[in-house]
């Protein structure tokens, strides 16, 4: 008898979107190591493969496909050569996401009396919300009614949407961003009912704090220095640090193991050391 805890998905064809950034990277390299085929599908073709190559290099099967989360016919050409490549799919991971300098603003709060220049909520461009918001939402609708039509049946089928802190509380600045995650995560809950009688089950993980290319700006100076806003999230984080991507593995391969979790559907998870639990008192 195999444990539940020993994470196998050998045979199991698993596409992850935004697989060219590092995040879904690493996601994409960790389900190659419990034995996945996997294709990483990212608008930056070069970054994907570069990606798959690792993969391969390290004695996985994975492919690169260059696919656009906001256009339905790209998404229909990477799953029709994915199909054809690595054969069916049962595991959709939808990691494309992220935010944009054009939907942030300057200042955590309102004052009548601010700095000459500040962006305000006032002045953010609404191309650039739009762009947030379209990115992480549609960008997680649409890949879903391409690869969950064939999947929808298929024993051990299951999709794993990628929420954040912010889908639990909005974060000071990040607007766009934050109600795209809170989409994200009431959608997991949405289609995880939608599904239930045809067996594909839906989950999401809700990352805390890890630094990034897209944050890092936000957290630290250019000198290096952490901002005060690091200061903030730290303390309110009480295990007191950032996390590591390696500290996401454990709840992503849980909820895409049929074997472990094959009751489990519906759930933002978060990994995130506390921050979520912790009431600031």
């Amino acid at each position: 008898m195999t444990s539940p805890f020993v994470h196998d998905f050998t045979g199991k064809v698993v596409v992850v979107t935004g697989a060219g950034g590092v995040l879904c990277s690493f996601f994409a390299k960790e389900f190659a190591r419990a034995g996945a085929k996997v294709a990483l599908l990212d608008l930056n073709l070069d970054n994907a493969q570069g990606y798959a190559d690792e993969i391969v290099a390290a004695g996985g099967i994975a492919k690169a496909y260059k696919a656009n989360v906001l256009e339905l016919p790209s998404l229909q050409a990477a799953k029709e050569a994915v199909v054809a490549d690595l054969g069916p799919v049962d595991i959709l991971v939808n990691g494309a996401g992220g935010n944009n300098p054009r939907a942030t603003t300057d200042n955590e709060y309102h004052e009548t009396d601010l700095p000459e220049g500040t962006k305000t909520f006032f002045d953010l461009d609404q191309s650039g919300i739009e762009f947030v918001f379209n990115l992480n939402f549609l960008g997680t609708v649409l890949p879903t009614q391409v690869f969950a039509k064939d999947m929808v049946g298929r024993p051990g089928a299951n999709i794993i949407n990628i929420s954040s802190m912010n889908g639990f509380t909005p974060l000071t600045k990040i607007v766009a961003y934050s109600g795209a995650k809170a989409a994200i995560s009431n959608l997991t809950e949405w289609l995880a009912v939608h599904f239930a009688h045809v067996g594909l089950r839906v989950n999401a993980i809700a990352p805390g704090f890890l630094v990034s290319k897209q944050n890092k700006a936000l957290l630290f100076n250019e000198d290096g220095t952490p901002t005060p806003r690091t200061g903030k999230i730290l303390g309110s984080t009480p295990m007191g640090r950032f996390g590591e991507p390696s500290e996401l593995i454990g709840g992503l391969l849980f909820l895409a193991d049929e074997n472990a979790a094959s009751f489990v559907n519906g759930v933002v998870l978060p990994i995130d050391g506390g921050f979520n639990a912790y009431a600031g008192v």
